[in-house]
């Protein structure tokens, strides 16, 4: 827990009750007293006053906006009523610029909060100000939404921290504690355990929260000297400070801008998958010689394993048979209950968690739905999006895409769909060298007609759709060390087959092949992969003695540099196209995000224009040895622009 030493010590006041020489002329006023930290074992500060100051004072509070508008940095947090910046209200805001001092400002009412951000208003639009803060990316909405924009540079400790541990934990109270050494306030301590019982922060006393506020922004502005540092020994700054940093303004406008959805047509497809599942779940009652529970994977062990007698019966810890997707995708090959049961689930999914919950994520307020994008969850640097994850909607099958169709621009607007054609493949002809695959990429040919026509040796006019299908496979999973095991999974089938394309892929393209086992090496040697960009990602079970765990970081080693050299691709080209927007006064908006594709919301007349600013942007954003193709599409829904 956080201790405090001797209770309190009063503060010396000068004249009328206020305090000397803080600002010059006068000081602000505490609440009286000067907390003095004890630090326990786990604690690395050495004992110290904080100023750790509540203001309520208007002239008071104006001093500091004046101290806040003549600083280099500042950092900046604000105490809201819930973590959806998009909904939450304002409770108060803290500040810190030098270490061991702070200042908390309540929003007490309409009248206190239009005062305090009047204070903090000329310092955050001041471009010449750097801000830092832990998750800057909430503050930017929250602001955003009370009328003020960040302008100037932006320092997350968040973000910070995950570009120089991308696998650890990046909350504000992890980050102290490795960092610092130093156990701060939890927020459980204010707002209480659990969902149902908890606290707002506008039901905690306000000094409560101001120590609490201060302490979080007096922490995190120490953190920002220690992490700046470290990236800058990391060689991890340029990375920071060019992309990371300046995308957290970009995700916020994005979040903020939000997508329209089409309710009505989400509610007539629901309906249809409902008939559909129906339909399904007689098949399977069928296949397995009477009903059960098909989403009990207790009655459906017992079906598979008990009544059809079918191999691998494996049983958990709990004493149940294991029906999980890996078992019932080996056991397609043997019946087709498996494979019903593996259609039935796909569809109860895509009913459940998108068709049907996408409705519930609308914004009362704006009509449309805001996801939230997160910088430090994916390892390789990939975004990852929540409430709801857009990232995720699937598009393999025809079912999976129509929910795209859902997905509408405004009136008067289109939907603008831009995405990277086969950048994996063009970044690993980049990185490879490989003669065969960038002459392909260089002659604007099809990459799995290519790699099918050598593999199973025949001309690319003789390719069959199986065999490009299967070239197309082994394409996207060979640099991520897929074995013969997992092909044969993922396609159903004989191994012997997997590994024939294995061997086949190997022949046909030397230089990926050598790229592997270099991307490797590399790692043994430095213990870290790396994006083209510099983005690492340290693995340090490559030297383990347990084969799995070693295997598995032999992966990620060939893997990371890949996909993570697409994510800052995209990134750069996401922080381009913002500033375009901004500089030309757009009516354009960028609204979502997905691994290799943006979405934009364009008006009818500036069609013409996004397209080429679009391709520019994104072709230019990390120059490759290959050609890089967009594939741009415009309609009235995603599906169609897509």
């Amino acid at each position: 827990m956080h201790r405090y030493a001797k209770s309190f010590q009063a503060v010396p006041q000068g004249p009328a009750g206020s305090q000397a020489n803080l600002f010059g002329g006068f000081e602000l006023p505490t609440s009286g007293l000067t907390d003095i930290l004890v630090h326990g074992e786990e604690h690395s500060f050495d004992a110290e006053k904080v100023q750790y100051q509540l203001l309520t004072d208007p002239a008071m509070q104006q001093a500091l906006g004046d101290r806040l508008n003549r600083a280099t940095e500042i950092c900046f947090d604000t105490e809201t009523t819930g973590t959806d910046a998009m909904i939450a209200e304002l409770v108060g805001c803290s500040t810190s610029t030098q270490e061991a001092e702070a200042y908390y400002l309540p929003t007490l009412d309409a009248t206190t909060t239009k005062t305090v951000l009047s204070i903090f208003k000329p310092a955050l639009e001041n471009p010449a100000i750097t801000k830092c803060g832990q998750n800057v990316k909430y503050d930017l909405l929250m602001m955003k939404r009370y009328g003020i924009h960040f302008k100037g540079p932006i320092f997350d400790t968040m973000v910070a921290h995950f570009l120089l541990s991308p696998d650890g934990q990046h909350g504000l109270d992890a980050i102290s504690m490795e960092v610092l050494n130093y156990k701060k306030i939890p927020t459980s301590a204010l707002l209480g355990e659990g969902k149902k019982n908890q606290k707002t922060m506008r039901e905690v006393p306000v000094q409560v929260v101001s120590d609490y506020a201060c302490e979080d922004a007096d922490i995190t502005l120490r953190l920002t000297q220690h992490l700046r540092k470290r990236l800058a020994e990391e060689g991890l700054l340029s990375l920071a400070e060019e992309v990371e940093m300046p995308l957290v303004p970009v995700l916020a406008q994005v979040e903020a801008n939000g997508i329209l959805v089409d309710v009505a047509a989400l509610k007539e497809y629901s309906v249809q998958l409902a008939s559909k599942l129906i339909e399904m779940e007689q098949q399977i009652y069928e296949s397995a010689g009477g009903t059960f529970n098909i989403g009990s994977p207790k009655q459906l062990g017992e079906v598979l394993f008990e009544r059809l007698k079918l191999p691998s019966g494996k049983k958990t810890a709990t004493g149940q048979y294991s029906t999980d997707e890996r078992v019932l995708q080996e056991l397609a090959v043997e019946h087709d209950l498996p494979a019903l049961i593996l259609d039935w689930r796909k569809f109860s999914k895509l009913k459940s968690t998108y068709v049907d919950a996408l409705p519930t994520f609308s914004n009362p307020n704006t009509g449309r739905v805001h996801t939230s994008f997160h910088q430090t969850i994916a390892a390789t640097g990939r975004l990852a999006s929540s409430n709801p994850n857009l990232q995720n909607i699937p598009i393999r099958s025809g079912e999976g895409r129509e929910i795209r169709r859902a997905f509408i621009a405004a009136p008067g607007h289109v939907l603008l769909s831009a995405d990277y054609s086969q950048i994996e493949l063009r970044i690993i002809a980049h990185m490879s060298n490989d003669e065969g695959l960038i002459e392909t990429f260089q002659r604007n040919e099809d990459v799995h007609t290519d790699a099918a026509a050598r593999i199973f040796k025949v001309a690319p006019e003789a390719v069959t759709r199986l065999q490009r299908n299967r070239a197309k496979e082994v394409n996207y999973g060979i640099p991520y060390g897929i074995s013969s095991f997992g092909l044969s999974q993922r396609m159903r089938i004989p191994r012997s087959e997997a590994q024939f394309l294995i061997d086949g892929y190997h022949a046909s393209y030397p230089g990926v092949a050598r790229l592997i086992l270099t991307l490797i090496e590399e790692v043994r040697k430095k213990g870290y992969a790396e994006t083209l960009y510099g983005r690492r990602r340290y693995l340090k079970d490559i030297h383990s003695a347990n084969r799995q765990l070693r295997q598995a970081a032999e992966r990620v080693a060939v893997n990371m540099p890949i996909q993570g050299s697409q994510a800052d691709m995209i990134k750069i080209a996401m922080i381009r196209l913002h500033r375009r927007l901004e500089q030309e006064n757009l009516k354009s908006r960028m609204i979502l995000q997905v691994h290799d594709e943006l979405l934009f919301e364009v008006p009818e007349n500036e069609v013409q224009h996004m397209k080429a600013i679009v391709h520019k942007e994104m072709q230019e954003a990390l120059p490759l040895s290959v050609p890089i193709e967009i594939g741009i599409g415009v309609g009235p829904n995603w599906l169609d622009a897509h």
